[in-house]
């Protein structure tokens, strides 16, 4: 980090140094929880009928 990049971010707000860069926040995140833990049960269903390979 160089110091004008450390004197850019010390005069950024606060509320833009939380954002990581992602989509912004459109009212999916109820639909990416249900589908994360479905993919997670998915998976989870899927080693115990494979077992360790």
């Amino acid at each position: 980090m160089t110091a004008h990049s450390a004197a850019a971010a010390a005069d950024a707000p606060a509320r833009n140094l939380v954002r990581t860069g992602g989509p912004k926040d459109d009212g999916s995140s109820w639909l990416e929880h249900v589908l994360g833990w479905t993919l997670v049960v998915v998976v989870a269903m899927f080693v115990t009928q494979v077992g360790w390979l």
